[in-house]
């Protein structure tokens, strides 16, 4: 056996740090395996460039055993100005307000001091403490309903009441029906959490097939606010518009959502392109369209604002990924500069003269038409350049409308629930799921924004609707059930 050999075999044999025996063993082979056991060793204990820096490692706990990262976060930490976390610092305390009743009272006295088990001496001296919790027995209630039939002379037929405490024939009352649509649509709860809370925590025995025929019943009915909720939005001053991906029946759908400050609409349509934009938002529409450059809303003949801070995006992602020679270190500066002090500009506008703000806006489109007329020469300023000719006039509408702002962030915010709810559930199986989904979610998210109780004005309105026979408008709703 070689002493290379000998030496391999004495470091395959190592159990953790190397012993003073198995050293001087490797000394006792010479000099060629002494240096081929350091070499060895050295191989070993090399450690990765993105170790070094902080980064995830192949050693890293956070990294599965023999992974690579696929890139390299940059650390952030000193470059950013660490916002402190709380309230500041002598801030007036803050506490939960006490509840308005009590619903019963429990008395307290020890039978001997806790510390020592001596007698005690019983005096007058009491403290008060309110707890809140839920009931020892959460059993839903039922009510047998007496329903009384008496004949009309007039009608010449047998009559009843009518009982407003649920749908003809439903034997689950408005109140439970209401909670489970506004867990699902409202929350992204899934039907088995659904199931969960009611089969275990309440002991109300229900299925899956069940609750989803009570949705289809209670969105047929809200269906009227529906369309109330697409008139509402072509009214509005500002209207953001956001899309996402959604899957019905394992095909490629698209959710669509436009929404103000006071009304949301969802609809889930097989198309992401111009005609769901003219379906919702009509030709008539006088507002300001806030989105992303998606050109699907370019279709539309009204002001619009385009979202900066995707602009802005832009220019960061081709700085991190993409070759930045040429004239492209130019370009991207003047742009970032030029938008950043638009934006700085509009918060000012109710400290400036109207003159003075007029000639401010006025030079930052001179500064942008500056850009536009240069001839550059980098691949991704060209491919920005062309965006922002088709889309010049739609860049500083901000500047002009102070309800407007520069980003789509309200937008995109208000589609974050129904993605969140993609990621929990398998979507719609058909064409009439998607358009309950697309009417229960507008109608919780709308209620929501405009300050009620989504729970309490529903129940309220089947109320009104299993009385009348007529549902009552979004405006009708007292302000009480807020």
């Amino acid at each position: 056996m070689s002493m290379h050999s000998k030496a391999q075999q004495i470091l395959a044999n190592l159990n953790g740090p190397m012993t003073a025996e198995q050293a001087r063993a490797i000394f006792a082979l010479g000099e060629e395996a002494v240096v081929f056991a350091l070499l060895k060793l050295s191989s070993l204990q090399t450690v990765s460039p993105a170790s070094t820096t902080g980064a995830l490692g192949p050693h890293d706990p956070s990294c599965s055993s023999g992974q690579k990262p696929p890139f390299v976060k940059d650390n952030l930490s000193d470059k950013r100005r660490k916002k402190l976390k709380g309230r500041k610092a002598g801030h007036p305390g803050v506490r939960r307000p006490a509840p308005d009743r009590v619903d019963r009272t429990e008395a307290h006295r020890a039978d001997c001091c806790p510390d020592c088990g001596g007698h005690l001496k019983r005096c007058a001296e009491t403290r008060e403490r309110l707890i809140e919790d839920l009931p020892a027995s959460t059993r839903i209630e039922v009510v047998r309903h007496i329903i009384h039939r008496d004949w009309c002379s007039n009608c010449r037929k047998m009559v009843e009441p009518v009982i407003d405490a649920a749908l003809p024939r439903a034997t689950v009352g408005n109140g439970m029906l209401v909670l489970c649509a506004w867990l699902h649509f409202a929350l992204g709860n899934t039907i088995s959490q659904i199931l969960a809370v009611f089969n275990y925590h309440l002991q109300f025995k229900m299925s899956g097939g069940g609750l989803v025929q009570m949705w289809h019943r209670l969105a047929t009915i809200l269906e009227a606010w529906y369309d109330e909720i697409l008139a509402d939005i072509q009214k509005v001053g500002a209207l953001f518009a956001d899309e996402t991906g959604w899957r019905m029946d394992g095909k490629t759908h698209w959710l669509w959502c436009f929404t103000s400050a006071t009304a949301t609409i969802f609809t889930i349509e097989q198309s992401r392109a111009g005609p769901v934009v003219l379906a919702f938002i009509k030709e008539w529409f006088d507002g300001v369209l806030v989105s992303d450059f998606w050109y699907a809303y370019n279709v539309l003949d009204c002001a619009k604002q385009k979202c900066l801070v995707h602009l802005l995006r832009e220019l960061e992602r081709v700085k991190k990924y993409k070759n930045c020679d040429s004239d492209w270190p130019r370009f991207g500066k003047s742009l970032k500069r030029l938008l950043r002090d638009a934006i700085r500009l509009s918060k000012r506008q109710a400290d400036l003269e109207p003159a003075i703000y007029q000639r401010r806006c006025a030079l930052i489109e001179k500064r942008l038409q500056a850009i536009l007329d240069h001839a550059w020469s980098h691949p991704d300023a060209k491919r920005l350049i062309k965006r922002l000719k088709r889309h010049q006039a739609e860049l500083f509408t901000f500047l002009y409308h102070p309800e407007v702002p520069f980003d789509n962030n309200f937008g995109e915010r208000s589609i974050r629930g129904a993605v969140i709810m993609r990621k929990n559930s398998y979507n719609n199986r058909s064409p009439r799921g998607a358009r309950i989904q697309s009417i229960l979610m507008s109608v919780f998210y709308t209620l929501k924004q405009r300050g009620l109780n989504p729970v309490a004005a529903v129940k309220k309105a089947l109320q009104i609707y299993l009385q009348t026979g007529k549902l009552p408008t979004l405006a009708q709703l007292p302000a009480s059930l807020g």
